[in-house]
């Protein structure tokens, strides 16, 4: 049976097919980058998964890109206080489906930066299409966020050499690092989602959850510790401020910036503003 839903003003679709639950980014105009209200919905479309008892969940982005950050849009009419609410928000969303009790997927496309490639981290199988690219860029602007995650992933001295560096990760590399489980080409993506739906029905729910229970390394309340300390550090918005001004800078010396802004370029996100003030608009 299938089941679609999409949110209003659909910011993000759900389709349930058989065991498969189907999330959906759907701002592809701004990069599908993270706004409050997209944080709520992922949040809804995975808490309907659950419900409707479907065995695998698959992200992905409607478009070129999967998710290219945090969409910081509204950033000057910000406080300090309301960014770090919504990267709590964030951090929240991601311990939910790292901690999921069935299969998740993610499917990296275009750019996967910033809160979109710690999505793409928090799930079990992490497919990537070719030309995709990753980065983690919230170190440089003094956040934590998503360190841990990545860390079980890769290594921690990786993770550390990465999250300092700052620098984008091609989709090769991430393979070879086992930040990406699977690379796939676009023609066969249907199939290989397909073979992992059949596997994650193989054993009883029960059995699949108590399994991601052991065998999933965690401790969110020290991970949300950490966010809201590095986040509550006096001047959040100042500092994100002068990250982005610096990003500026430096596209304007060189057309190959070796860092990433929170999202990518102009008109792939509301919080591409950065570069090209006014040509996005938020919500689209």
């Amino acid at each position: 049976m299938d089941r679609r839903w999409t949110t209003r003003p659909q910011l993000v679709s759900y389709e349930l097919s058989e065991a498969s639950a189907n999330i959906t980014l759907n701002r592809p105009r701004v990069g599908k980058a993270l706004s409050a209200a997209m944080v709520d919905m992922l949040d809804a479309a995975i808490e309907r998964g659950l419900r409707e008892g479907a065995r695998i969940i698959v992200f992905r982005g409607a478009g070129k890109h999967m998710c290219t950050g945090f969409d910081l849009a509204d950033i000057e009419s910000s406080t300090d206080g309301d960014l770090l609410l919504r990267f709590v928000r964030i951090e929240q969303l991601l311990q939910k489906i790292y901690r999921c009790p069935l299969v998740t997927v993610a499917i990296g496309s275009g750019r996967v930066y910033g809160a979109g490639a710690d999505l793409f981290t928090s799930c079990d199988r992490r497919i990537s299409l070719p030309g995709t690219s990753f980065a983690f860029p919230g170190s440089g602007f003094g956040l934590i966020l998503g360190a841990r995650r990545l860390a079980t992933r890769i290594g921690n001295d990786t993770a550390r050499r990465i999250l300092i560096a700052g620098r984008v990760i091609p989709a090769s590399e991430a393979a070879r690092l086992g930040l990406v489980t699977d690379l796939s080409e676009e023609a066969d993506l249907a199939s290989r989602v397909a073979r992992l739906a059949t596997k994650a029905v193989r054993l009883p729910a029960r059995t699949v959850a108590a399994l991601h229970s052991v065998t999933t390394s965690r401790d969110d309340d020290a991970d949300l510790a950490a966010l809201v300390n590095s986040a509550s550090y006096p001047g959040l918005k100042d500092r994100i401020t002068a990250y982005r001004q610096a990003i500026v800078q430096q596209r304007a010396r060189s057309t190959d910036t070796p860092v990433v802004d929170l999202v990518e370029l102009p008109r792939l996100s509301a919080a591409a503003a950065f570069v090209d003030t006014g040509k996005c608009r938020p919500g689209h």
